[in-house]
């Protein structure tokens, strides 16, 4: 079946804003809530279509992709839920506003809950942000418990359900004419309590743990540029899916060029003679030396561009231009031989007096009829 436009499913328009988008969803999700919907596989596959729309247009980077390319622009699609599970860890947020705590699944037991994305700065080269680069980290994170898989219970031994709660997570209070429901304080809202708690993770179910990892950088990035790597964020919490690792780059100035966007400025010095008669030069490109021609004459910051020699795009075989600003230097020290020969040559471009005096004798006899 083809997927459906996501503004669609949502019943938004393509300029909606994030409220917009939250609360068309919000509404959606209770309307076709499982527990709502008992044994409707139509209002299943409705839920789902619901939170995949949601989970691209809540995102900006993903947005602007489907915006551009639709479907295709997200890479290996844009995953979607393999179950209403996935969805209420994924967006547990939502539940938890709409249905109270536990995300109002009607089921007892703790809810699995997606793990806190992380952010890495990390600091490049220049050279690396030009050819793109493969970079090892290592990540300190918390991960699943290898003993406990999780449960925060020791081996060969279950959470047990929490007795105050009878499993629901929660607690009703009554005040007056209200009743509120609120987290339970003997499991802290899991529906759980572990009476023997795992020996390495003393019953958190997670880890500290150092991975390494190795991110690739694509040619063209700059200052500011974001990575997003899928899952290598924080653990999970009871089953929920992992975060996602944000790596935020830095990359350090050029010592050879000024950047503006995908373009490189760099500044070639040369003497005054060689600017008037013109001069080959090389300049250093991101590939090797490049040769140009200045031509006779050129004045000092005039810039000289070489198309395609610049920073490529990111993901694009396009690449930004070298330009080349001339500075022409004048000396600050002659010799006396020096200083005559430029009066000389001073002189060879001026005209003498008596050369002046004969054209304007010319122009006086033209106008009184003598010529």
């Amino acid at each position: 079946m083809a997927q459906r436009d996501y503004y669609e499913v949502l019943g938004v328009s393509r300029d909606a804003s994030e409220d917009e988008i939250k609360k068309a969803y919000r509404k959606l999700a209770m309307q076709y809530h499982p527990d709502r919907n008992p044994g409707d596989a139509e209002a299943e596959r409705k839920f789902k279509e619901a939170a995949e729309a949601y989970d691209v247009l809540r995102d900006a980077d993903k947005r602007a992709r489907y915006d551009r390319f639709g479907h295709a622009g997200l890479q290996g699609g844009a995953g979607g839920f393999g179950s209403t599970d996935d969805i209420f860890a994924h967006f547990s947020d939502i539940f938890g506003d709409l249905f109270g705590f536990g995300g109002g699944t009607g089921r007892s037991g703790p809810r699995p809950m997606a793990g806190a994305d992380l952010r890495y700065n990390l600091e490049i080269s220049f050279e690396q942000a030009a050819t793109g680069a493969e970079i090892p980290l290592k990540l300190p994170r918390h991960e699943e418990c290898p003993e406990c898989k999780g449960s925060g219970a020791a081996p060969g031994t279950k959470p047990e359900t929490c007795r105050q709660c009878n499993g629901t997570g929660q607690v009703r209070r009554t005040q007056g004419f209200f009743q509120l429901a609120m987290p339970c304080p003997a499991c802290h809202g899991t529906g759980q309590v572990i009476a023997t708690p795992c020996p390495r993770c003393k019953g958190d179910g997670v880890v500290e743990n150092v991975r390494e990892i190795v991110v690739r950088i694509p040619a063209g990035v700059d200052t500011g540029t974001r990575l997003r790597v899928r899952d290598e964020g924080e653990a999970g919490v009871h089953g929920g899916p992992p975060g996602d690792l944000y790596v935020v780059l830095h990359v350090e100035p050029s010592k050879h060029y000024d950047r503006q966007g995908q373009d490189l400025i760099y500044e070639c010095s040369i003497s005054f003679v060689q600017a008037a008669l013109g001069h080959r030069v090389e300049v250093p490109g991101l590939n090797g030396p490049l040769p140009l021609e200045i031509p006779k004459g050129i004045q000092s910051g005039t810039p000289l561009r070489l198309k395609g020699e610049g920073m490529p795009y990111p993901g694009r075989s396009q690449r930004g231009d070298l330009l080349v600003v001339v500075k022409v230097l004048t000396p600050t020290k002659l010799s006396e031989r020096q200083e005559e020969l430029l009066r000389e040559f001073e002189s060879l471009g001026e005209e003498s007096f008596l050369e002046k005096a004969k054209k304007v004798g010319k122009k006086i006899g033209k106008k009184i009829g003598l010529d």
